[in-house]
């Protein structure tokens, strides 16, 4: 009998959620064939059978978030059988489930001495201030789910706003009306919301703001789109060929901060920040400065249809040593971008606008201008690193030099 394990979809994840199941108890699976979905704060994936053979059992219920390495189904192998458990053994031990993990014997209704709860279960108990042993499980055999903690909180705070006294009636919802918002954050935004927890709790950052003329790269923005034809070229490729090239020249801010050392990588990695319908993504160009200016677009453009599309792969959201956003996009003309862990620094290119600027002649003309603005980690560099990084990104950029 071979027991299927969430796996660890990505550098840093600690759980999964099953999102569909795609083979019922009993199928037929073959090597490599889907049987379940899952998604994690940094993809959505299919999980192949490691196996051929027959789904006995599925373990983990649709819709349930577990730990990395917790049991997710049980497929007995074509050619060996294995013997399915007795109907009366314990549900625990068929899962083949620590019993701790189970939080209640199967079948008798007692509680364990000792009950088992993922990482994220205690994360978020500790984030709410709440006693796991208060919270009723509905998870395998009485296992505290995040959903779990996530209604026991929100009861919680029902029950502290209460009066006293009777309320007034709550008002009628207007006819068609949905749910009034609120209520605990799940899914991708409640990772999303970790994550950034993590950035603001965790890293001392500063910011700094730089003004760039953009005459230049636009220029070689419209030579480009003239070359490639069927799609849109923006100003975003050209600007993270100047930012490798920056880099390259300070390479202190292209490095990782982990267990208290600064890793400098001499690959250039570029994450890049996608806005979806269904969160925040941020999929990686690896060795960007390996490619020519088209190859970043055609780059670039693949990631961020995948990304919307919820096609990524793993590999596609590992090893950012950098991350730029085009908030620029959304009108923005200046920002402070939360560094991402373990990063130490991430640069915007806010919107391009046209502005009276002062000539070397002392003569005013308009041109096209946009801010530039890093965050960066204080603890590994200090503002005369981040200073000199956008003045040599500021003279690539207004001296089109791209390599």
């Amino acid at each position: 009998m071979t027991v299927v394990t969430m796996p660890q979809l990505g550098e840093s994840v600690t759980e999964g959620t099953i999102i569909a199941w795609k083979k019922a108890e009993g199928d037929l699976v073959e090597l490599d064939e889907p049987i379940c979905e899952i998604e994690t704060e940094k993809v959505t994936a299919e999980l192949p059978s490691p196996v051929a053979g027959r789904l006995v059992r599925i373990l983990v219920p649709q819709g349930e978030t577990v730990a990395v390495g917790a049991p997710l189904c049980e497929i007995e192998e074509a050619g060996v059988p294995a013997g399915r458990p007795a109907a009366d053994a314990p549900a625990s031990a068929a899962a083949g489930a620590p019993a701790g993990e189970a939080g209640a014997a199967a079948g008798t209704g007692a509680p364990s001495r000792r009950r088992f709860y993922s990482p994220a279960v205690q994360r978020l108990a500790e984030l709410h201030g709440i006693d796991l042993s208060q919270v009723q499980g509905t998870g395998l055999g009485g296992r505290v789910t995040r959903k779990d903690v996530e209604a026991f909180a929100a009861r919680q705070a029902q029950g502290a706003k209460a009066a006293p006294t009777a309320a007034p009636a709550p008002p009628v919802a207007a006819a068609g009306a949905g749910p009034a918002p609120g209520g605990p954050l799940t899914g991708v935004r409640r990772t999303i919301a970790e994550n950034l927890e993590r950035s603001s709790r965790e890293i001392p950052q500063a910011w700094t703001m730089v003004e760039v003329e953009m005459t230049a790269l636009l220029a070689r923005r419209d030579a480009l789109q003239q070359r490639i034809a069927g799609r849109k070229v923006t100003a975003l490729p050209l600007f993270i060929a100047a930012v490798c090239s920056a880099l390259r020249e300070h390479p202190v801010l292209n490095a990782r901060f982990e267990q208290g050392e600064l890793r400098v990588s001499r690959e250039l990695n570029i994450g890049v920040a996608v806005a979806t319908d269904w969160g925040l993504v941020v999929p990686v160009i690896k060795d960007a400065a390996s490619l020519s200016i088209e190859g970043l677009a055609a780059r670039l453009d693949d990631l961020v249809t995948r990304a919307r599309e919820r096609r990524l792969s793993v590999g596609d959201v590992e090893g950012g040593t950098f991350t730029v956003n085009n908030t620029g996009a959304f009108g923005s003309i200046a920002s402070k971008p939360l560094v991402n862990p373990p990063q130490v620094a991430i640069v915007t290119l806010e919107r391009i606008v046209r502005r009276p600027v002062v000539t070397g002649e002392d003569a005013i003309a308009v041109r096209p201008v946009a801010n530039v603005c890093l965050s960066f980690d204080h603890r590994v560099m200090d503002g005369l690193d981040a200073g000199r990084f956008l003045a040599t990104l500021k003279a690539r950029i207004e001296a089109g030099t791209f390599g």
